[in-house]
C-alpha cells in the first residue's frame, strides 16, 4: 500500500515514511517536538454491538472518533512532548486534535479541488506546508496562522463570490483532526503532504488562494451544471 505522496507522485515522495501503523500517541508526540504544533486528545471508537460508534455516546455523531470531548478543549491543549505522551497513554485511541490560529491555520476545500490546486501548485512551483486528506473527501493545506479574517476578501478580489464556492477557513477557536485520527468506518486522516524538514515554513494565504479558489470555482459550477 502506497502512501498517499506516492500515490500522487509528488516529488521526493520515496523519502516519506510509510503512513501505516503509527500510533496516535507517537504522532501526537512527534508534533509536538518536531514541528512545535500544540495538540490535545479528542474522542475514539468504540465497540458496540458489532459496531464501532464514537466515545461521545451519540449515536448520531457527525465526527465519530473525531471531536473534542468538550468545551474545555483550548485548556487541554500542549506543546510539551512530556505532557502529550502522558495524555495518550491515558487514552492511548484518542484522535489526535490540533488548535488553529495558533502556530497555523488551515484552508479546507473538496478532495477534487484539492487535488486540482495541489497539481496546479506543482507546476507554479509554490511553496506547501503539509496537507491532509480526511476520510471525507476533504484536502486542508496548512497556512500561516491569521488567514481566517482576510479569506474572503482575498477570494472576492479574485472574483469569486465565497459563498458560492466550498473553501472554509480553520482559524483561531478551532481545530483540525490529524493523522493518524480515525473518522468513523470511513478510514484514517492521512498526509497528502506530510511535515518534513522542508516544509517547516508555512505559506500565507495569500501565496496559495488563487488556485485554491479557482479550483473551488472550477468545483461549484461542475456541480451546479450536473443539477441542471
Amino acid at each position: 500500500m502506497l502512501c498517499v505522496e506516492e500515490t500522487l507522485g509528488v516529488t521526493g515522495a520515496a523519502q516519506i515514511p510509510h503512513q501505516r501503523g503509527e500510533l496516535p500517541l507517537d504522532c501526537a508526540v512527534r508534533y509536538t517536538e518536531e514541528r512545535h504544533w500544540d495538540v490535545f486528545p479528542g474522542t475514539w471508537l468504540e465497540a458496540v454491538a458489532g459496531t464501532e460508534r464514537c466515545s461521545c455516546g451519540d449515536p448520531a455523531c457527525a465526527s465519530p472518533g473525531a471531536h473534542a470531548t468538550g468545551p474545555d478543549w483550548a485548556q487541554q491543549a500542549t506543546g510539551s512532548a512530556p505532557a502529550a505522551r502522558r495524555l495518550w497513554s491515558e487514552r492511548p485511541r484518542a484522535a489526535v486534535l490540533l488548535p488553529t490560529g495558533r502556530t497555523f491555520d488551515a484552508l479546507d476545500v473538496p478532495e477534487s479541488a484539492g487535488f486540482l490546486a495541489l497539481a496546479r501548485m506543482e507546476r507554479m512551483r509554490l511553496t506547501l506546508g503539509p496537507v491532509t486528506w480526511t476520510p471525507d473527501r476533504r484536502l486542508l493545506f496548512f497556512v500561516l496562522p491569521g488567514a481566517a479574517p482576510k479569506v474572503d476578501g482575498l477570494v472576492t478580489g479574485l472574483g469569486w463570490v465565497p459563498a458560492a464556492i466550498d473553501l472554509v477557513t480553520h482559524g483561531e477557536g478551532g481545530y483540525v483532526a490529524a493523522p493518524p485520527t480515525r473518522l468513523g468506518g470511513h478510514g484514517a486522516v492521512q498526509w497528502a503532504r506530510r511535515p518534513t524538514p522542508a516544509n517547516r515554513w508555512l505559506p500565507d494565504a495569500d501565496e496559495l488562494i488563487s488556485p485554491l479558489a479557482y479550483a473551488c470555482g472550477r468545483d461549484a459550477a461542475a456541480e451546479r451544471a450536473r443539477k441542471r
